[in-house]
This record gives C-alpha cells, sequence and structure tokens, in this order.
C-alpha cells in the first residue's frame, strides 16, 4: 500500500478529509521548502503537493505562474525539487508528497540523467528521495500508461486532473490509469480564479465517483475555512494552493513557515467540525 492509500484509508476509518495544501518549490525563498512542508503537516496537512517551476505553465493562474518565474530566477529545477524532498524526508517518513508540473521538466530530467538500464532516471530518483505521487497537468490518460506502470513499480501514484467539462468517456480513461486520488479541477479557467460554485461541485461528484473509484479531491478556488468546509463535506479532499501562495508572498523569512501554519491550522479545524 502506498503512503497515499494508507493516508486515505486511516483518514475514512476515523471520518475525517484530507487537507492537501500546495506550495511551489523554492518559494518564496530558496531554501524555505523543508520548513515550509513540515509546518504545513504541523497545520494539519495530510498529503503536500510540491509544485515543479516551469517556464510555461498551462493551468497556473497569475499567483501561481509569479512564485513559479521567482523560483526559476532562483536557480530552482527538478534536481533541487528532489534534494528538497529528500530533506523532508530525513525527519518525515509517512507524510504522502505529490510533484505537480509538467511534462517538460520530467522528459528533460530524463535527457539529463539518462539510466543505461533504460528506466526512467525522474522515476528512479523521485522514489529514491521519498516522493508518493505525481500530477503531471499535460499527461493525457491515454499517452502515458507505460509512464503509470513504471511510477507503479516504484510504488509511486499517478494524479489526473478533471474537470467540470470531463465527458464520461475522459472520466473513464483516467480511471483505468489513476491512483493515489484524482483532483477534480472546480473551476473553468486556471488556479485562483473565479468564484468557487458549491452546489455544482457537489452535482458532480457522484458523476465522477460512478467511475472513478480512488478518492477524489477538489481544489481551484477554496480561499476559505468556511468553503474547505462546505467542499469537505462531499470530496474526499480539499485542495488549497493560491491563498497559500499570496499569504507566503513578501512574508520576511522566518514568518513563511508560521504564517502558513496557522492558516491550515484553521483551515484543519473547519474541515474536523
Amino acid at each position: 500500500m502506498s503512503r497515499i492509500d494508507a493516508t486515505f484509508a486511516q483518514l475514512k476509518a476515523s471520518g475525517r478529509k484530507a487537507l492537501i495544501p500546495y506550495v511551489t518549490a523554492g518559494f518564496p525563498f530558496p531554501d524555505v521548502t523543508p520548513e515550509l512542508m513540515h509546518a504545513m503537516v504541523a497545520g494539519g496537512a495530510d498529503v503536500i503537493e510540491l509544485g515543479v517551476p516551469f517556464s510555461d505553465p498551462s493551468a497556473d493562474g497569475p499567483v501561481i505562474q509569479k512564485a513559479g518565474d521567482k523560483a526559476l530566477a532562483a536557480g530552482i529545477g527538478m534536481v533541487q525539487v528532489l534534494a528538497m524532498v529528500s530533506a523532508f524526508r530525513t525527519t518525515n517518513a509517512t507524510t504522502p508528497v505529490v510533484l505537480m508540473g509538467y511534462a517538460n521538466p520530467v522528459e528533460r530530467y530524463n535527457q539529463k540523467h539518462k539510466r543505461q538500464d533504460g528506466a526512467s532516471a525522474f522515476v528512479v530518483d523521485a522514489a529514491a528521495a521519498g516522493v508518493d505521487g505525481m500530477l503531471i497537468v499535460d499527461y493525457p490518460p491515454e499517452e502515458c500508461e507505460e509512464f503509470a506502470a513504471e511510477l507503479k513499480s516504484h510504488g509511486l501514484d499517478l494524479i489526473f486532473l478533471l474537470a467540470p467539462t470531463s465527458t464520461d468517456e475522459r472520466m473513464a480513461q483516467v480511471a483505468r490509469v489513476a491512483s493515489g486520488y484524482v483532483y477534480y479541477v472546480s473551476l473553468k479557467g486556471v488556479t485562483g480564479s473565479g468564484a468557487l460554485d458549491t452546489d455544482a461541485v457537489e452535482a458532480m461528484l457522484p458523476r465522477i465517483r460512478q467511475h472513478v473509484r480512488v478518492p477524489v479531491g477538489v481544489g481551484f478556488g477554496i480561499r476559505d475555512a468556511a468553503t474547505a468546509r462546505t467542499i469537505g463535506q462531499v470530496a474526499d479532499a480539499v485542495v488549497i494552493g493560491s491563498k497559500i501562495i499570496q499569504l507566503i508572498d513578501q512574508q520576511p523569512r522566518d514568518q513563511v513557515a508560521p504564517v502558513a501554519q496557522q492558516f491550515l491550522s484553521e483551515i484543519r479545524a473547519a474541515l474536523d467540525s
């Protein structure tokens, strides 16, 4: 059983919902990420989504794009991201870590670190670093069954996005290869955009569950405890990203982790109430 599966099983057994915060690796300071990850766990995070900075993101709104640009300018790439996960793992062996990003950094890593045995250098090194899952925005399910199988053989889950526009056929395609959980994008648009229609989310989840047997997380547009609590009543997990990025942006170095921890503790309390 993967760390992600074990986490969701434990939460289900205790009647709780998963809190999944997203932060961009290397933001707002290149060395703060492992400390920030520990603070998010202390604040109640069950799974951490760690964004891999990329120069041409297609799903990220202006807040996360800006964070990615700042991290890239500080020299943060896939090598550094994996090192951050390794550093986090030295004192946390249980909290799942999912890398979220795009195909280009993964494929570039494989080009630069080609292995003699033909295995994906990225998959091997990610597993060794302590990564538990991948969410690659621009990998469609019908084109990455081999990648999903290789991840699975190293104990990693491949997580997919579903959207309000997803057809039943697309959901079935995702269900064939997805593991860990699926991430329902509750808004049409990019991260951090628009106001969340909780009624529409509630109506969509039964449709998704007709096809998908893994837990369903909901994100894009969850910005406060009240919305998180509402979504938590129907979803298996609540994902929060842009709001955390906004809160830690412009903070002095020593306040980044405490600010994130305090915010997540409020969300955790709302989810558990």
